[in-house]
């Protein structure tokens, strides 16, 4: 997970396979953030969630808007996009979807804040690289070889 107010910066994740990647972006402020979140609840393994609370979905989420607004994010103009979420496994069922399970929960936590999802590129079954351009706010992903805006 990273924030940051230096509008030169660009901020990337790679490999979001059944892992979601999580964008905020306030264009006033020029803040914006990126979380990389592998699994959806910290309940499974409450010490790990201490040492890394960006690992969930439960614990990742409320940290990334926190450092967010410490940076000088405001709420009401904060964007939030999201990408990953597939189902990679060799086989058409996925047992235990995780993407799917990150993605509710994601849902959820936005749902009971007040937060509405301005983009999302989620599902599937390719991994995602996932591109944050603090400066503009733009959202690149690279899916399958090809680079599409999100």
């Amino acid at each position: 997970m990273r924030v940051s107010g230096n509008p030169a910066d660009v901020i990337v994740t790679h490999a979001l396979g059944s892992c979601l990647g999580i964008v905020v972006h306030d264009p006033v402020a020029r803040v914006g953030g990126l979380l990389h979140v592998m699994l959806p609840l910290s309940t499974i393994n409450p010490e790990k969630a201490r040492t890394n609370p960006y690992m969930f979905v439960d614990t990742g989420v409320p940290e990334l808007f926190r450092q967010a607004y410490a940076a000088g994010a405001s709420k009401a103009r904060l964007t939030v996009k999201a990408a990953g979420g597939a189902n990679t496994q060799e086989s058409i069922t996925d047992r235990f979807e995780i993407g799917k399970r990150n993605y509710v929960i994601l849902k959820k936590i936005l749902w009971k804040n007040g937060i509405l999802m301005d983009a999302e590129d989620v599902g599937g079954h390719e991994p995602r690289t996932m591109y944050l351009d603090v400066g503009t706010g733009q959202v690149r992903l690279t899916v399958g070889g090809e680079v599409k805006q999100l």
